[in-house]
């Protein structure tokens, strides 16, 4: 079992990497477990770093445990844009993103459905804006404080 700790886009994220079998690992994001489908990896438990790393520009793990429970793939996110972030305000799964990049929304749209407990739950415009980036894509998981989109 090894410990990293990762930070991307200000997300801090522990993963411990509990086992390596063929290409499934079994690992914990943040105490969330997932067993993730290692792809083009030859990647086994006795090669793995010894030391931890932190503020890593991508995580070896965390990236591929939300694809373990994606639906069929989505198209890649757009990214931030300049502006004010919408994070996520509890872990979960994007389901739907009914904006786009150039949108103008108001104060109280709905700009993401978050499923999160079995329950769908709609994030909302914080303020007037124009949609200026997209950081997630509809079967992403995500943790508590990432950011989803931004607007400016």
């Amino acid at each position: 079992m090894k410990q990293y700790k990762y930070k991307v886009n200000e997300a801090e994220y522990d993963v411990t990497i509990k086992s390596i079998v063929g290409n499934k690992a079994q690992v914990e994001v943040n105490g969330i477990p997932f067993e993730v489908d290692m792809q083009g990896s030859s990647l086994v438990e006795e090669n793995l770093p010894t030391v931890a790393a932190t503020d890593a520009a991508a995580p070896a793990a965390a990236p591929a445990a939300p694809a373990a429970e994606a639906a069929p793939a989505a198209p890649a996110a757009a990214g931030p844009g300049a502006g004010a972030p919408v994070k996520a305000p509890l872990p979960g799964v994007v389901t739907a993103i009914p904006v786009k990049v150039g949108q103008a929304v108001k104060k109280g749209d709905t700009v993401l459905v978050l499923e999160a407990m079995k329950m769908e739950n709609n994030i909302t415009a914080e303020a007037d804006g124009t949609v200026t980036g997209v950081c997630v894509a509809p079967g992403d998981s995500v943790m508590e404080g990432t950011v989803l989109l931004t607007i400016g």
